[in-house]
């Protein structure tokens, strides 16, 4: 039954589940007195709820801690294996396929190098297949237990009713391709278990906004910068982000050819793939038949040798350069949604590290309005090479969390009478 809000009973058990599962999960262990507090909540719906996450085996006693003169409060805490997530990374040298249990802590991973054949559908598909069945396999974790897989892929995401996610990477050669609807025929998964299938960098926003350098930012800005850039911004209007194709703006009239196919991107000249094919032409020579990560390692290596050994100029000076396009497109970023921090990941963008961040953070101020400029921070993000499938691991847990802690219900065309809803909506539990 509905109230003057619109929120029904049901809807009012699931936010105060939610309430407490996410306070439990981000601050815990605490004690039900310290949940009263945290979620706002009363000490009776704390204890009914607590109890009822107990009976579900989602929330589980944690040791105890005195009190101020009476008996000793009971912890309590998310239990870690009540429930896994599978986090998948299609990324630009290899697919990553990490095992999770419900507190993130990984259990298993499997890495799939990607050579010739690139982005290959099929091939991507086999890999994300063969993965999850691996890492199910080498914790003997039962594939109900999930609560779902997160797919982290470049490209803008289309969520569609008939064929589920389908993915439009111009850069990487897919149009309109079907994942969802690919994932759900070849994988070897229960049907009640989902698949979250989202932009890279937003997961690797996600990721960082939940447990890296972005925590406690109102309005922020992840920048994945890797073979290409993308970005995911995130405000109080978007708190799960939104991806936004900051490397296609376009910096420089009739300039390179991005692989996006069109004139002067930013990607054409701030990516890693990019980087690197300018300092070829400019005379570099990276040893032959280095992928692209050790290739962007040797020249880092050339441009800042060890101290004696002269650095090779073109090297230095196309990172410069690249320092100077990243800037310049962290500026149209600052100008056009004036963040509080600007947080770098991806490969490309841990490679390059501290050494790289002071000349972008130079000319980024240089490039952009000065009021925002003063007000946001640039750093580099905590989460390490894991980040992207961490927070394709977050996108099913998010969704577990809204549902206060109760898994999706399969499809069914048997509906309850409406006297028998009502009487649903009614009941306490």
């Amino acid at each position: 039954m509905a109230g003057r809000n619109g929120r029904t009973v049901r809807d009012l058990r699931r936010a105060n589940r939610t309430a407490v599962l996410q306070r439990l999960y981000f601050d815990g262990p605490l004690s039900r007195f310290e949940l009263g507090p945290a979620t706002g909540l009363s000490s009776g719906s704390v204890s009914n709820v607590v109890a009822d996450l107990i009976a579900d085996g989602l929330v589980e006693e944690a040791g105890s801690v005195d009190s101020d003169g009476g008996r000793p409060r009971t912890l309590l805490r998310v239990a870690p294996h009540s429930g896994h997530m599978i986090g998948v990374d299609v990324g630009e040298t290899r697919v990553r396929v990490e095992l999770f249990d419900l507190t993130l802590t990984e259990l298993a991973r499997v890495e799939r190098p990607l050579t010739q054949q690139g982005y290959d559908v099929d091939v991507i598909v086999g890999h994300i297949r063969d993965g999850i069945d691996e890492v199910l396999a080498t914790e003997g974790a039962s594939p109900e237990l999930l609560l779902g897989v997160g797919v982290g892929v470049p490209g803008i995401i289309e969520h569609t009713e008939d064929r589920g996610a389908v993915v439009h990477g111009q850069t990487i050669g897919w149009d309109a391709v079907p994942l969802e609807e690919l994932l759900r025929t070849g994988c070897r998964l229960p049907e009640s278990v989902r698949y979250f299938i989202d932009n890279g960098a937003k997961t690797l926003g996600q990721a960082e906004m939940w447990f890296g350098a972005g925590r406690g930012a109102d309005n922020a800005v992840v920048v994945l910068f890797g073979s290409g850039v993308g970005a995911c911004l995130v405000t109080a209007e978007v708190e799960r982000g939104r991806a936004v194709e900051w490397g296609h703006l376009t910096v420089r009239v009739r300039g390179r050819r991005c692989r996006c196919g069109a004139l002067g991107c930013l990607e054409a000249y701030a990516g890693a793939e990019s980087l690197l094919a300018r300092w070829r032409e400019e005379g570099g020579r990276p040893a032959e038949g280095l992928d692209e990560e050790s290739a962007l390692t040797a020249m880092l290596a050339a441009a800042y040798p060890p101290e004696g050994t002269e650095p090779d100029p073109v090297a230095l000076a196309v990172l410069e350069e690249t320092a100077e396009y990243l800037g310049a497109g962290l500026s149209d970023l600052i100008n056009l949604f004036q963040p509080e921090r600007i947080l770098i990941g991806g490969w490309a963008g841990l490679q390059l590290g501290a050494r790289f961040l002071p000349a972008v953070r130079r000319y980024a101020a240089m490039y952009a309005l000065r009021h925002p400029a003063e007000r946001v921070t640039v750093d580099l993000g905590r989460l390490g090479p894991d980040a992207v499938t961490v927070g394709a691991a977050i996108l099913p847990l998010a969704d577990f969390f809204s549902r206060g802690g109760r898994r999706a219900e399969p499809a069914t065309e048997d509906r309850l009478p409406a006297w028998r809803a009502a009487l649903e909506e009614r009941s306490p539990r």
